[in-house]
C-alpha cells in the first residue's frame, strides 16, 4: 500500500513539474519567438522525428524478413509463403484487439480525416500503433507499405506537440504536413518531391509561410536517413537512355495504360474491400483474407511484402529475378511468357494488397502502386520491342520508371509527386518530358472516370474531403450541430387553432412553428404569416387544424447525410431564411441563414489565421 501512495505522489509530482516547465516555456517563448518563427523551429523537430520514424519502421521489417528468411528456415521458406501471412496478420488482429484495443486504420485516409472532421486532431496511440504493426504486417509477407503508416505516425506526433503548445487548427494542419513531408523525404531521399506530395495530398497552401517550415521539415528529416542509412536510397538506379522525340507516341501510349490501369486499381480495391466488408467477424475475415493473400504469394512469390527489390530488378532489365521462382520456370526463355507473367503481376498485386487491408493488416498503397506501376512499365516495353514493328527499341528501364509516375499520377492523383519523385530518383532530369506527358495522361483520363483518388474516396463520398478550394474546405470544417437553434415550439398536427395560439403563439418569440406528429416526425410548418388573418377570429378557434394551415417547408436539412455545401445549395435554391433539420426523419431544430453566415465566417478566419 505504501509503494502504492508513493508512486502515486511521484507520478503527481512528475505530472506538476512538467506542467509548470511547460508553461515556463511558453511564457519565455510568448516572449522572445514570433508565432512564425517558432513554427519553423517545431517544423525542423518533426521532420527528425518522422525521419528517425521512417528509420525504425524500414529497419523493423527488414529484421522480421531476415528473421523469417534465415538459415533454421531457409530449406522450407518457400512451403511457408502461404502461412507467413496469416501468422503475421494473426499477431497484428491480437496486438490491435488485446493490447492497443483500438482501430490502427490506413496511414493517410485516417490523417485525412483527422484533418478534415476532427480538427488536425489525432489520438497519442497512433504515434506508435503504427510502428509496432506495419513492420509485422509487411515483415511477414503482407502485399502492403511502409510509407503510409510512416506519414500516420509522423502526423500523429505533429498534432499532439502542436496541441501541448496550444497552436491553432492551421498551424496543427501545417505541423501534420511537415510530418508527411519528413516521411517521404527520408524514406525515397527525394525531398522536393516530399514538399509536393505533402501539398498535393494534404491540400496544404503553397505560400511563403507554409512552405519554408515545409522545407526546414524535408531537409531534417533527409539528413536524418543519411546519417542513418549513408548514401543508400530505396531504388538504386541512374538512366542509362537518354529521351528520344521518336518515342513520344509510346509515352502517350503508356499514359493511356496507366489510367486504364489506375480505373483497375481503384475499382478492384473498393470493390474486394466492400465485398470482404460483409464477414462480421474481424477473426474471420482475418482468417478468410489472410489464406487468400497466402495462396496468392505461394503461387506467385513477388507479391510478398513491398515489392521493392522487384521493382529494382525491373529497372536493371533482370526480369527472370524479378519474376523468381514459379511453375512457369522452363518455360521463361519465351518472352511472351514473361510478358504474361508481368502482367500478371498488375494484375494480382492490388488483390494481394486487398486482401491484406481486408485481413486487418497495417500498410499504405504507396508500394504497391510503384510495384504494379514499374511491372506496367516494363511489359509495355516488352511488347513493343518484340512485336516486331519497331526499327529502333524503345528503353525498357526508362518506360519501367515512367510507368510507376503514371500509375502514381492516376491512382494517387498526384500528377506533381510523381514527376519529380521519379526524377529525383533517377538523379536528373532527363525523363522530365516523357513523364509530364505520361503522369499528365494518366491524371486527366482517370479523373474523368474516377474523380477521387484511393486515399480520398471515401472521405469524398461522405462529404469530408478537404481540397485546395477555400471556401469548400471551410464548409467541409465546420460542425452543423453547433448552428442548429431549438427554441421553436414543435406544434402536434392534430392541434386546433385555440391550442396553435396558447401554447405557441404566446409562449415562442419565433415567427415558424414546426409540425410533428406523435412520434415527432417532421410533417410540415406553420408561419406565423399563415394565422395572422385568423388568429383574433374566436369561431374558428376550435374549428381550424393545424393540418389546414400548415405548409411543406421549402427544403429540409438531413443532419445524418447533408454536409454544409448540401446545406448552403439549399439555402440558396429555395430563398428561406429558416430551414428545418431533422434526424432519421424526426425534427431536431431550425438552421437560420444569419446563423450559418456567422459560424463560416468565424471558421474561415481560424482556418486562414
Amino acid at each position: 500500500m505504501r509503494d502504492f501512495l508513493n508512486s502515486t505522489i511521484n507520478t503527481i509530482v512528475v505530472a506538476k513539474f512538467t506542467k509548470t516547465l511547460l508553461h515556463k516555456f511558453l511564457s519565455w517563448k510568448s516572449k522572445h519567438l514570433t508565432h512564425q518563427q517558432f513554427l519553423m523551429m517545431l517544423s525542423a523537430i518533426i521532420g527528425f522525428v518522422a525521419g528517425l520514424f521512417a528509420v525504425i519502421i524500414k529497419n523493423l521489417t527488414h529484421l522480421i524478413q531476415h528473421l523469417l528468411e534465415g538459415e533454421f528456415i531457409a530449406n522450407y521458406h518457400e512451403a511457408f509463403y502461404f502461412i507467413f501471412p496469416v501468422i503475421g496478420l494473426l499477431i497484428v488482429w491480437f496486438i490491435i484487439k488485446f493490447i492497443l484495443r483500438k482501430n490502427v486504420g490506413h496511414g493517410i485516409p485516417t490523417t485525412l480525416y483527422a484533418i478534415s472532421r476532427q480538427k488536425g486532431i489525432m489520438k497519442r496511440f497512433q504515434m506508435y500503433a503504427s510502428l509496432i504493426t506495419a513492420p509485422i504486417t509487411v515483415g511477414f509477407g503482407g502485399s502492403v507499405g511502409l510509407e503510409g503508416p510512416t506519414v500516420a505516425t509522423g502526423a500523429s506526433l505533429g498534432s499532439n506537440i502542436s496541441r501541448m503548445f496550444l497552436m491553432n487548427q492551421a498551424s496543427r494542419t501545417l505541423l501534420i504536413g511537415c510530418a508527411a513531408a519528413g516521411a517521404m523525404s527520408s524514406i525515397f531521399k527525394a525531398p522536393i518531391a516530399a514538399i509536393i506530395f505533402a501539398i498535393e495530398v494534404f491540400s496544404l497552401d503553397l505560400t511563403l509561410a507554409s512552405l519554408l517550415p515545409l522545407l526546414l521539415a524535408s531537409v531534417s528529416a533527409i539528413l536524418t536517413s543519411y546519417f542513418f542509412f549513408g548514401s543508400q536510397i530505396i531504388l538504386p538506379f541512374e538512366l542509362q537512355d537518354t529521351f528520344q522525340i521518336s518515342e513520344v507516341p509510346f509515352y502517350i501510349m503508356l499514359g493511356i495504360l496507366a489510367s486504364v490501369t489506375s480505373i483497375y486499381f481503384s475499382k478492384i480495391y473498393f470493390n474486394s474491400t466492400k465485398m470482404l466488408s460483409r464477414i462480421t467477424s474481424p477473426f474471420a475475415r482475418m482468417m478468410v483474407a489472410g489464406l487468400g493473400l497466402g495462396v496468392l504469394i505461394y503461387f506467385i512469390p513477388p507479391l510478398y511484402g513491398e515489392g521493392y527489390n522487384v521493382v529494382n530488378n525491373l529497372l536493371h532489365e533482370n526480369y527472370l529475378q524479378a519474376l523468381g521462382t514459379n511453375f512457369f520456370n522452363d518455360y521463361l526463355e519465351n518472352i511472351w511468357v514473361v510478358v504474361a507473367l508481368l502482367a500478371g503481376l498488375v494484375i494480382f498485386k492490388i488483390v494481394a494488397s486487398s486482401l491484406t487491408f481486408s485481413a486487418g493488416g497495417v500498410g499504405g498503397i504507396f508500394a504497391p502502386v510503384m510495384f504494379m506501376g514499374s511491372a506496367m512499365g516494363h511489359c509495355f516495353a516488352l511488347i513493343m520491342n518484340n512485336s516486331g514493328l519497331l526499327r529502333n527499341p524503345i528503353s525498357v528501364s526508362n518506360f519501367t520508371l515512367v510507368g510507376m509516375a503514371g500509375l502514381m499520377a492516376g491512382v494517387l492523383q498526384a500528377p506533381l509527386t510523381a514527376i519529380f519523385l521519379i526524377a529525383e530518383l533517377t538523379h536528373g532530369y532527363e525523363l522530365f518530358i516523357p513523364l509530364m506527358i505520361t503522369a499528365a495522361i494518366s491524371f486527366m483520363i482517370t479523373t474523368k472516370f474516377q474523380p477521387h483518388s484511393v486515399y480520398t474516396m471515401e472521405l469524398a463520398q461522405r462529404g469530408d474531403l478537404l481540397t485546395h478550394n477555400k471556401d469548400h474546405n471551410v464548409l467541409t470544417l465546420m460542425n452543423i450541430s453547433r448552428v442548429i437553434e431549438k427554441n421553436f415550439i414543435p406544434l402536434h398536427v392534430d392541434m386546433n387553432l385555440r391550442e396553435v395560439i396558447h401554447e405557441g403563439v404566446i409562449k415562442s418569440s419565433r415567427n415558424i412553428f414546426p409540425v410533428i406528429d406523435d412520434k415527432r416526425n417532421f410533417i410540415g410548418i406553420i408561419l406565423l404569416d399563415d394565422i395572422r388573418p385568423i388568429m383574433f377570429d374566436e369561431k374558428m378557434y376550435d374549428e381550424v387544424k393545424v393540418s389546414d394551415i400548415m405548409q411543406r417547408a421549402p427544403a429540409i436539412i438531413d443532419i445524418e447525410n447533408d454536409r454544409m455545401k448540401e446545406i448552403m445549395a439549399k439555402f440558396q435554391d429555395s430563398n428561406a431564411w429558416n430551414l428545418p433539420v431533422v434526424k432519421d426523419g424526426k425534427y431536431v431544430g431550425f438552421i437560420s441563414k444569419s446563423k450559418l453566415l456567422t459560424a463560416y465566417r468565424q471558421k474561415l478566419i481560424e482556418f486562414t489565421v
